[in-house]
């Protein structure tokens, strides 16, 4: 029987180094191509961030003067909307049976030659008043009423 060159030992040794060694440089690889990427990527990632980080405050801006814009549109049209309700109001209050009409509502005066009526409804008294204050009653009665009961506590 030959014997081989080498001992059995001695081939597991070569083939452990041959193996390691191949493993070794796959390794290499693999790490020279991640390492390429990966720089690669860290540098995209690193200009969108800074793109991001860039664009975002001003966008903000943007975003909250457009909202201001909005609003001060809102404010002057509700604005232009009083002073045409106000400029109807002042050529209301030029016209002299306009005032008279008010006058006649809401003081309860009379023409001098008229007699004016006020009814009273007797059961008034009585009633308690509603939440919201005597809203219904002309203002006179509600402070005559405060003035009468403002003894009623003592």
């Amino acid at each position: 029987m030959a014997r081989d060159r080498f001992s059995t030992a001695t081939r597991l040794r070569l083939l452990g180094e041959q193996t390691a060694a191949r493993v070794y440089r796959s390794q290499n690889r693999r790490q020279a191509r991640r390492s390429r990427l990966t720089g690669r990527a860290a540098f995209l990632a690193l200009v969108v961030c800074s793109m991001i980080v860039a664009l975002a405050y001003p966008t903000r801006q943007y975003v909250s003067q457009r909202n201001d814009i909005a609003e001060q549109k809102r404010l002057a049209d509700e604005a232009r909307e009083r002073v045409e309700r106000l400029r109807d109001e002042k050529a209301r209050l030029q016209d002299d049976a306009y005032i008279k009409r008010l006058a006649r509502e809401h003081l309860h005066m009379v023409m001098p030659g008229e007699t004016g009526y006020t009814m009273v409804d007797p059961r008034a008294g009585q009633q308690p008043r509603d939440e919201e204050g005597g809203a219904g009653r002309p203002w006179y009665s509600n402070v005559w009423d405060d003035v009468d009961h403002a003894d009623a506590g003592r």
